[in-house]
Formats: C-alpha cells, structure tokens, sequence
C-alpha cells in the first residue's frame, strides 16, 4: 500500500449550509454542555437587545415552557420578510439558515451590536429540534418552521395586526441529539444573564416567566439521570452555607405555592443600579455611585464604581452588552486611570508623601464594586464566546474620559476622595503586613525542612494528576480517614473545627491562621498574585464534611477561603465535594447505603419494610470505621463526587453569593435562605 493511496481527492468533505454546526457545535457555542445549552438563549435574546440598543425595543420576553423550549419575543422592528436580492430569498430564510448573515456588517442596520459574527441566529436554528419564527411587520403577521436549521414551511402570511405593532417572536427546541448532557433549563442561570442584561441597557424592560413547577422541573432531572445511568452529573457553583447564629431558624418553602415563577428586569439608572446591586450584601464606603460616561474615538464609554468596607474587588466588564470575563483593553484603561488619578490626587492635597511609595492598582481597588461598559462599531473579539477585548481604541477612551471625570468628581467631592485614599493607604500597610507574613512563614518552612504542615498525611506519587487531597472535619474523622485512603495517591489534611471567615478577615490576619497556612503550603500554589496553578500537588482537592448543618457551614467557609485567595482552583475544576451516605440499612447480613431520604424509601420499598430491617442515620464521618468510609466516599470506583463550578455564572453574581452567606449583612441572607430553602435536601438541622 502506497503512503497516499487512502487519501484522495474523494476524502475531502464540504459541509454546506448549517451542517458544519451540527458537526462542531463546540465551535459556535463553546460546549453542548449546561453552558451551551443556555448560550442558546442569549444567542436569540442578544439579537433582541441590539434593537434595543439601536432605539426600536423597549420590552423582550422569554419564557421558558414546561418541554424545555424556549420562546423570546421582542417589540423590536421585526425581522425583514422582503427579499434579499443577493440571494434571492427572503431576508428572514436567510438570517436563520445562513451563516455570517444578518444586518451588522456596516450594512446600516445598526451601529453597535454584540452578535458581530452574524452565526447567533441560524446557530440555535441548527442546534434545534424545531424553530418557529413569528414576524409582526407592516400590519401582517408572518411565519417560517424549521428543523434543524432547514426550512419546513414556507414563509407564510397568517394574519394582520396593526401597523405600529411590530416585533419578532422566536420558539426553539434545543436538539437532544446535540446536548446529550442536559436539556432542562436552569431558571436561577438565565435569570443572572438577564438582569445583566437589563443593569446594561438603561431603561428596557426584560421579563422571565418560568412554566414549570418546582416538581415537573425535579421530575426531569430524575428521568435524566435514570437516563444517564444513574450517575449523578450535576455541577454546583457554590454550595449554601449554614445561616449565622443570627438568623438560624428552620424555613419551609410551600413547593406547590408557585407554579409559575416570574421575573421583571427595569433598570433607569443603568449601570449605576448595577453597582448598588453588587453592594447590596456589603456596606458601600460612601454614599454616592461614582459616574462616568462619554463618547471618544467613535467609543462610548460608561463606568460606574463605589468602594465597599469588604477586602476583594469585583469589576465586570462589557463590550456591547457581552460580558468579557477576560477583560481586556477597556478593562487596562480603567485600571490606569483609576491608579495614576488616585495617586495624583492623594499627592497633591499630601495624603501620601513624595517619598512615600506609590499606592498600587491593587490598593486602590480593595473593596471596589465596579462596572465597565463600552459601546463600539468593530469589536475585536477573541472567538465567538467573546472572552476578551482587544480593541486599541478602547483603552484609550476609557483611560482618557475616567481620568478626566474622575479628577473633577474628586475635587468636588474632598470627603469623598479623602475616604477612598484613606482606604487605599490602610490597604497597602496591610498589604505588606501580610508580604512579610508570608515571607516569615515560607522562611520558617526551609528552616524546618520540607515546609508541608505536620499533621498533613501525604501521598507517595509525586504526579500531581494521580492525586487527591481530602480537607477532614475533625481529628476524628481524619483519623479514619487516615486508614480508609490510598497512600500513594491520596493525601489526608484534617482541620480542628471551622476555619476563619475570610469574608470578615482582613487577608494578612487570615494567614496568621493555623489551618489556613496549612491548606497554602499543603497545596503548593501561593495565593492572589503570587498563586500559580502549575505548582498544584493535587489535581483533586475533596472537600470531605458531616451530612449536617455543621458539615455544610464547614463546606461554605472553606469554599470562601478558595473562592477569595485561589479562586482559579475553582474556575480550573480541582474542586469537590465529597458525598458522604446518610443511611446504612441492614437486612439479613446484606448493607445498602442511601445518600437521601428519596433513596433510603426506595430502598426500603424494594427489600420490604418488617422488624428486620435495621436503618442507621449517620450522624458523622466519624461514625463510619475506615471500611465503611472507603467504601462509600473515598472509592474512585464508587464514590460520588461533586465538583463546585462557577462557570454558568457571572464573577458578580458569585462574588453577591459568598458575600451574602458570609458578610456582616444579616437582610440579605435572610432573603437568600427564604427563596432557596426548598432547594435544600436532608439538611440536618
């Protein structure tokens, strides 16, 4: 056989049309994952918004119905019906069976739009099962079908309306050939993107209305997983943390007083409302929202910020409405403008000395809530998923109108000024306290050798990717711990209690903390700017609690901990949350082993309720003898584990969430418990 005989002219493939989204959905939408499959939403609701942004909508709906589909109807323009003389098509067959087609191509259909690409509409028609569009335009009502990004029926007039109303209404059906994962919709999920949303474009009005009930919802995720095997695939962003001492209270949640759950998002003051609800669990610095706004180099630019009393700085950016994660230029404009007008400022009325070293980004921006939006005509985006901004001219303009506004706002605003450079100032003196703290430490580590904590019980494999580290809940448990693990593999590090609350700790007092220099040096990365993923120990760090509430507030404070020193261990999956059973049950010499009060009375049913059958509830891992441990939550083979995933959600909407279970606010965690509690299971209370 010659070395191209198999290789030929034949064996180069032309995908036509949409087939090459059906091959390679991963390329268009990132993943055929829970992500993905709600990407398909902002595809549809991000065309809906860019006739907001173009001054013709001012109201979009999006419903999700008790099948999983998903209708998003706007009072926008509506989609043009004429013909497309290019292709000779109507122009609505052609924006949703086309790729790179559409009216955002400079054609003058609009000036700033966050779907550059042209690919959002005909993407989420070929990655459905079916897709009906409704077009309200020029009195008539007019309609097309497809499946699976071909056309069904032709388009059709249906009916008339009245001339000024106008709109699109789009029903898809995600593909269950595509998301072979999951295909029910996460309300929580699409309600943060929505608000989103809304804080981004002032004044239009979003509504979210949810059809199914709580237990239609519970009953879909059951018939997957029986689906799936039984394998349990869920993926939480964060776990829900034991409510402080001072409003601990046990909270029941009627599951049947709501059938249908609803949402409305109306933001008149922007950005600006935007900021107040990422400080809604903290107490903001001052009083007033800090403004900026401005047009230059043909990009309009808005920036709201206000300092908080917290330690971390959360500052989401957006270009045209599209959250860029990554940052990117707009984001190094703000930041320059923010350092150097503060250090001016601070200077100048001789708040630091000209000897005194500067304040840093790092500084300044302690407790900052920020928000940064640009609107601009040719994005550079990196991909699809839009990650990053790479546009020049944005950092510029917000570099130029931030430190222009800004200067003026801190003239007129002295005490304003005074409290945030003060705050700058007690943050750098803490920020070296803690650079000294961890320079002592890693020199007392050499002093004594090796530098791993003491009561570390470590694994012989030096390959991280082969090993897991299990955080224990008590000597006692660690101890079984300790006999149950696999020593060349797994690392045991069991911790007195519950750690430090880092939410309420400035950071150079949480290291002074025993537990927490035992997990840094234990794991190996450093932390905040000093963290480097590469120098990881374990690809796997377990978190492992009692079943209880306890166990759980145990979870949340390690979780905080993560979250706030290293979070990339999060965003890079080396998170989890070890499953420990809450029943053993006993029958005739034979063991089973429940994991909730649903499966412990399906159990029961199956081998028979009578005098024989013995139940014990687990009221500890350190009720479990090393061979009950092993078998039922260290065993690779047989455990279940979850992994805590921040991915579906915006670093806001994560950052709201730690602040509000573990910051000083009590209101606000009251609030979280009460909508969340019926999502709450076998809570030990």
């Amino acid at each position: 056989m010659t070395k191209n005989q198999n290789y030929g002219g034949d064996q180069i493939q032309v995908l036509e049309g949409l087939e090459a989204v059906r091959k390679r959905p991963g390329m268009y939408i990132g993943t055929t994952s829970s992500r993905g499959l709600h990407h398909l939403v902002y595809e549809i609701v991000d065309n809906a918004v860019d006739e907001a942004l173009a001054g013709f909508c001012d109201t979009v709906n999006v419903t999700i119905h008790k099948d999983n589909s998903i209708t998003v109807t706007d009072n926008g323009r509506g989609v043009p019906v004429d013909i497309n003389h290019k292709t000779g098509r109507p122009a609505i067959e052609v924006v949703y069976t086309v790729l790179h087609a559409g009216g955002k191509f400079g054609g003058g259909g609009y000036k700033v739009s966050g779907g550059l690409h042209g690919v959002g509409a005909s993407v989420v028609n070929a990655l459905s099962e079916n897709m009906k569009v409704i077009v309200k335009r020029d009195g008539k009502i007019h309609e097309q079908t497809y499946e699976r990004g071909k056309i069904t029926t032709d388009l059709t007039v249906t009916g008339e309306c009245d001339e000024n109303d106008t709109g699109t209404s789009v029903t898809f059906l995600p593909d269950k050939e595509i998301f072979k994962e999951t295909l029910i919709y996460d309300f929580d999920v699409l309600k943060n993107r929505l608000r989103e949303m809304a804080f981004l474009t002032k004044g239009l009005k979003i509504v979210l209305t949810d059809e199914r009930t709580f237990e239609e919802i519970e009953a879909q995720k059951e018939k997957e997983k029986q689906l799936h095997g039984g394998e349990n695939f869920s993926e939480h962003e964060d776990e829900i943390s034991e409510p402080e001492e001072d409003v601990k209270e046990e909270i029941s949640a009627d599951k049947d007083s709501e059938d249908v759950r609803q949402e409305i998002f109306h933001y008149e003051g922007g950005i600006k409302e935007f900021v107040q609800y990422l400080n809604k669990a903290k107490t903001p610095a001052y009083e007033e929202v800090i403004y900026c706004e401005g047009i230059k180099d043909k990009v309009s630019v808005e920036v709201a910020f206000q300092h908080n009393d917290g330690f971390s700085d959360i500052t989401e950016c957006f270009a045209n409405n599209i959250n860029t994660p990554e940052g990117g230029m707009h984001l190094t404009g703000f930041k320059n403008a923010l350092t150097k007008t503060f250090n001016d400022y601070a200077k100048k009325n001789k708040l630091i000395k000209d000897n005194d070293p500067a304040l840093s980004g790092e500084d300044i921006r302690e407790g900052l809530a920020a928000i940064i939006s640009v609107k601009i005509e040719n994005p550079q985006f990196e991909g699809q998923t839009k990650q990053k901004l790479g546009n020049a001219e944005a950092r510029g303009a917000v570099d130029s109108i931030v430190t222009e506004q800004l200067t003026y706002f801190l003239e007129q605003n002295p005490s304003v000024a005074r409290i945030i450079c003060e705050k700058a100032i007690l943050a750098q003196r803490a920020r070296e306290a803690a650079r000294k703290a961890r320079d002592l430490t890693r020199r007392k580590n050499v002093l004594e050798g090796g530098g791993l904590p003491g009561k570390l019980a470590d694994c012989s494999d030096k390959d991280p990717a082969n090993c897991e580290i299990f955080i224990v809940e008590g000597d006692s448990a660690g101890g079984s711990a300790k006999k149950a693990r696999t020593r060349t593999t797994q690392a045991i590090l069991p911790l007195r209690g519950k750690i430090l609350n880092v939410e309420k700790t400035r950071p150079e007092k949480a290291l002074e903390n025993e537990e927490i220099r035992s997990m840094i040096t234990a794991f190996g990365t450093g932390i905040h700017g000093e963290f480097n993923i590469e120098k990881l120990r374990y690809d796997k760090i377990i978190i492992m609690t009692d079943a209880d509430v306890d166990g759980a507030h145990i979870a949340t404070l390690l979780l905080t901990f993560f979250y706030r020193f290293m979070p990339e261990l999060i965003r890079e999956g080396h998170v989890y949350l070890a499953q420990p059973p809450l029943f053993k049950i006993e029958k005739n010499k034979k063991v089973w082993y429940a994991y909730s009060d649903d499966e412990l009375n399906s159990i029961i049913e199956e081998i028979g309720r009578d005098q024989n059958n013995k139940v014990q509830r687990y009221k500890g891992l350190g009720e479990m003898d090393a061979d009950q441990l092993w078998e039922t939550t260290m065993d690779p083979e047989k455990r279940i584990l979850l992994r805590v995933d921040m991915n579906e959600s915006s670093e806001a909407e994560v950052d709201i969430t730690f602040s509000t279970l573990m910051g000083d606010q009590v209101e606000p965690r009251r609030e979280f418990i009460e909508q969340n509690a019926k999502y709450a299971k076998n809570l030990d209370i």
